[in-house]
């Protein structure tokens, strides 16, 4: 067997009862949940658990919810003994990886990811900025009609390469609507607007990442012991003074997903973990990488059957 993996996914992938059946039977973790509620002084458990979903899905709930949850998995798994030999995750997922690498602890990550939240919440009124996903257009093409749209005014630019066939575009409302426009005019396969709160990965989250900056700096980062792929290069870092850096950098620069997944096919890596609530980075993965062993830990389940074709194929 090659290397691995494990993957962390980002906001999205959040339900109402997601961990349930892990906290039922694994006291390891429920006192996950339990750190995450006396971190926060405030019940976050109860609202993963028991929701309702609309305050699950404010992004200073969802955020810290998807990583306590992630994180309660991992603890799992390195019970069992299985340790990645790289990390990597998607957007607020490179907490969750972070915490796999041994460069934030769990209660400083939900800490910080809660306080991410917020700013990102507050960065920009609500209903002025927006997502997009455009189907079946190249990068450099659809760059070029951000540009176009920018160069009019507009702030809109690339925001997720999750795939060669799926990029995500972020920026104000108008901005968007009018990239979206010209890049079917342009070829594009079909365009989809996403249900978020604002244009997160553009450079209207500046505001938010100079706010995080104060955060990062009272919470302590160590260097990781497990390199990590992080998003804004789609290279490694271990030392703490990067990791600080690239987590600024990345509330307004694109998730480089495609070139992080090429990095670690480079690096040796043949299986991947997607640990935490949902599937989605397990399929973008097989985008890039068909020949890859890809497992999901998001449940009771998956995480049992996981750890035995893991510890069968060492």
């Amino acid at each position: 067997m090659g290397k691995i993996a494990f993957l962390f996914p980002g906001q999205g992938s959040q339900q109402v009862g997601m961990g349930k059946d892990i906290i039922e039977k694994y006291s390891e973790a429920a006192d996950i949940f339990r750190k995450a509620d006396q971190r926060l002084d405030y019940p976050l458990s109860e609202i993963i658990l028991n929701g309702p979903e609309d305050k699950l899905t404010l992004t200073e709930n969802t955020q810290p919810a998807i990583l306590t949850v992630s994180c309660a998995l991992l603890k799992l798994l390195e019970e069992e003994g299985l340790q990645p030999d790289y990390t990597a995750g998607h957007s607020l997922g490179e907490y969750s990886a972070l915490v796999s690498s041994k460069a934030l602890s769990f209660e400083d990550a939900v800490f910080a990811v809660r306080k991410r939240g917020m700013f990102m919440e507050e960065a920009v009124p609500a209903g002025a900025g927006t997502m997009a996903a455009v189907l079946g257009m190249k990068a450099d093409k659809l760059k070029e009609v951000c540009e176009k749209v920018e160069a009019d005014g507009d702030t809109v630019q690339l925001a997720n390469l999750n795939s060669s066939s799926q990029i995500v575009i972020s920026g104000t409302k108008e901005g968007v609507e009018k990239a979206s426009a010209l890049a079917k005019e342009s070829g594009a396969k079909r365009v989809v607007p996403l249900n978020v709160s604002g244009p997160f990965h553009s450079s209207l989250m500046k505001p938010a990442a100079e706010k995080l900056e104060g955060v990062l700096s009272a919470v302590d980062i160590h260097d990781a012991e497990i390199p990590l792929i992080a998003n804004v290069t789609a290279d490694l870092v271990t030392e703490a003074n990067d990791i600080q850096e690239h987590l600024i950098e990345q509330l307004y620069s694109p998730v480089r997903w495609v070139e992080s997944v090429e990095k670690m096919k480079e690096f040796g890596v043949d299986t991947y973990v997607e640990v935490g609530p949902g599937n989605v980075l397990s399929g973008l993965v097989k985008k890039v990488d068909r020949r890859a062993a890809i497992y999901q830990v998001n449940s009771l389940e998956t995480f049992e059957q996981t750890v035995q074709a893991l510890k069968e194929r060492a």
